[in-house]
């Protein structure tokens, strides 16, 4: 019986196969990601996983996931930070009614924050 070569290259597609057993597999390499995927990009982890398998498996095989992932987070805070100070200053919810009445702030404050979540996860998260 002929040894088998313990790595081979396929100039057709121009991949690496490693030998595993008596099989095969491709030698592939994912790029290294190092930013966070943070809240909103968990949340799209797994709303790609359950709802768009084709474009999770993509991404997951194409090593592009994690950057997707990292970079739907960073859109997501820097439209959420954006919202939420335009929003603010539209419905008069400054550092003077902070001093003035805490509770009121936190109260307004935290409807503008949900109202701002649910916008971003229907605009940027789940689509």
């Amino acid at each position: 019986m002929k040894k088998l070569e313990p790595l081979i290259h396929d100039t057709e597609n121009g991949l690496d196969y490693i030998l595993v057993g008596e099989i095969y597999l491709p030698l592939i390499a994912v790029p290294e990601e190092t930013r966070d995927i943070g809240f909103y990009g968990s949340l799209r982890r797994n709303y790609l996983r359950d709802y768009k398998s084709g474009l999770y498996s993509y991404l997951s095989l194409s090593g592009k996931l994690w950057t997707h992932l990292a970079d739907v987070n960073e859109q997501c805070i820097q439209r959420r930070d954006l919202l939420m100070e335009q929003i603010m200053i539209q419905e008069d919810i400054t550092e003077e009614l902070k001093a003035r009445n805490q509770m009121e702030w936190v109260r307004r404050a935290n409807n503008v924050r949900s109202r701002v979540d649910e916008m971003i996860l229907i605009e940027m998260v789940y689509v």
